[in-house]
């Protein structure tokens, strides 16, 4: 065993606590190798429904690359290779029978910049329900597209403008664009990685609460560097060191009186 991997192993020692709701999401000794580098170290990690879970950790620690493991984009990534278990209500996306374009359905994703097609305000909430049939025809969708840009607080800004580009919008509207694009094909899980990152604090405040209002329908999985933004919108945190998950639990205890010294030192600002 390489010391890599024995400090990694030590790093996830914490005990973790159960989730107070089952796990619409669970990782079961889930391992990530990118060629023989070895980025995370058996990840054990419930995410229950209709909560919010924040990934919090220093830069490197392996919180995006677990992310990723949820909707399989580390398919899309030469000498990635990922072992262990992730079941989506018991059932394990790996598996060779899951169709990773159905999966990522499934699972939204809102990236750290806001990505917009180059298309309109409307073609860009109309693409996914359009090429996955979830409309018959013209008035369908048009009513899809408008109950997205409702549910993602953009209606009312951009109901008026629907054929402008998407990118004539500001950041922090194209975030909730592209987030009223995630939804608009019904996911059932909405993965985040560092959304507010870009934005600036009004902006970032939009976001939290549309997470906040988001989270009644969907299981979310965020990362976040920022410490107030996961005590602001998670009811879970895990905190990862160096590839694995030092502990797990309900956000106020982990952030008044975590269980292990290295979680105390980080989000006290220590190291990290």
């Amino acid at each position: 065993m390489t010391a890599q991997r024995d400090d990694a192993l030590a790093a996830g020692s914490g005990t973790s606590a159960r989730p107070v709701a089952p796990g619409k999401v669970s990782a079961q000794q889930v391992s990530v190798f990118y060629g023989d580098k070895q980025a995370l170290f058996d990840v054990d990690l419930d995410m229950p429904d209709r909560m919010v879970t924040a990934l919090i950790g220093p830069s490197g620690c392996g919180k995006s690359t677990f992310l990723r493991c949820i909707n399989r984009m580390n398919d899309t990534i030469p000498g990635a290779r990922v072992v262990g278990q992730i079941n989506l209500d018991g059932e394990n996306i790996n598996d060779r029978s899951v169709d990773p374009v159905l999966l990522r359905a499934r699972v939204g994703m809102v990236f750290q910049k806001p990505n917009p097609f180059p298309k309109s305000i409307f073609e860009n909430v109309a693409y996914g329900p359009r090429i996955h049939g979830f409309a018959d025809n013209k008035t369908e969708l048009a009513d899809i597209v408008e109950s997205s840009l409702k549910r993602a607080g953009l209606w009312k800004e951009v109901a008026d403008r629907l054929q402008a580009p998407g990118t004539s919008l500001s950041g922090g509207q194209q975030q909730r664009l592209v987030i009223a694009r995630a939804i608009a094909v019904s996911p059932e899980v909405i993965l985040m990685d560092e959304p507010c990152s870009a934005l600036d604090p009004i902006a970032t405040a939009k976001i939290e609460e549309l997470i906040d209002d988001l989270r009644s329908q969907y299981c979310i999985v965020i990362v976040t560097h920022s410490m107030a933004q996961a005590a602001r919108v998670s009811q879970r945190t895990a905190f990862f060191h160096m590839g694995a998950v030092v502990e797990a639990g309900a956000t106020d205890e982990i952030f008044t009186n975590p269980r292990d010294s290295r979680t105390q030192d980080y989000i006290t600002g220590r190291f990290g």
